[in-house]
């Protein structure tokens, strides 16, 4: 919540360094690698060569759950902005900045196996679809969001601009999503996360599942730690301060 200065200001409570965990192995982050890496293995050696697209295709199993685990990453950090504007609890803010920073690096990934994966099924590294183009708009958001927080120094002003882009940024997404059926676009129109039913084999499926699951255990990982890491500088910047 928020103190009173004597001016009779509300200013950001400090985070207290007696909450800020210690260091030692991550044994979160230990077990996310080795099920991405289990995932890979899968992808590699036992899920079969799509027929028409060949083995480009498997690029599929690290494009779409990175893609997914950005979007939650990006609506988690509207989620707790959202809260903060509420509640003004410094933690929240802190939580919203690091799960910017986890949707930037899956967004990144998203972009570059995206190429890698349309280089040789469309024939081109690059094209102005309109999912490529939103999804590249949305990489420019969460980056200027945390340049944003970067050029601000007071705490509690820093936390409002940055939650109302964090907020906006996020709506986005839906757009992203429903692309395929708004423009005409290289994509393909969803196979998985459509109204029916998933239209993979039951071994791609299967993959596909597992990637899911690993990556999103690595979503938490990397929040986790990038959580720790901003409470360590808050508390920080809290005895500096003083």
């Amino acid at each position: 919540m928020s103190d009173i200065s004597l001016r009779g200001e509300a200013t950001e409570a400090p985070v207290a360094p007696s909450r800020v965990r210690g260091g030692g192995i991550d044994w979160f982050f230990v077990v996310a690698v080795l099920l991405v890496a289990v995932t890979f293995v899968r992808v590699i050696y036992f899920t079969p060569i799509e027929a028409t697209q060949g083995p480009a295709q498997k690029i599929f199993y690290l494009h779409l759950p990175a893609a997914l685990a950005a979007f939650m990453a990006f609506g988690l950090v509207a989620l707790t902005s959202i809260l903060y504007l509420w509640l003004k609890d410094p933690k929240l803010d802190l939580l919203a900045e690091s799960s910017a920073e986890v949707g930037v690096v899956f967004t990144t990934m998203v972009l570059i196996s995206g190429p890698l994966w349309g280089k040789p099924v469309w024939g081109t590294w690059w094209t102005w679809d309109a999912r490529l183009t939103l999804t590249l708009f949305l990489w420019f958001i969460y980056v200027g969001y945390l340049v944003l927080r970067g050029a601000i120094d007071d705490p509690a002003m820093r936390a409002r601009y940055s939650a109302v882009l964090g907020i906006l940024g996020a709506l986005l997404i839906p757009f992203i999503h429903l692309s395929v059926y708004l423009f005409r676009t290289l994509h393909p129109m969803p196979i998985v996360l459509k109204p029916s039913a998933p239209s993979l084999p039951k071994e791609m499926l299967e993959t596909l599942a597992l990637s899911f699951g690993s990556f999103t255990v690595l979503f938490f990982a990397f929040l986790r730690a990038r959580y720790h890491l901003a409470l360590e500088r808050a508390a920080i910047e809290a005895e500096e301060r003083r």
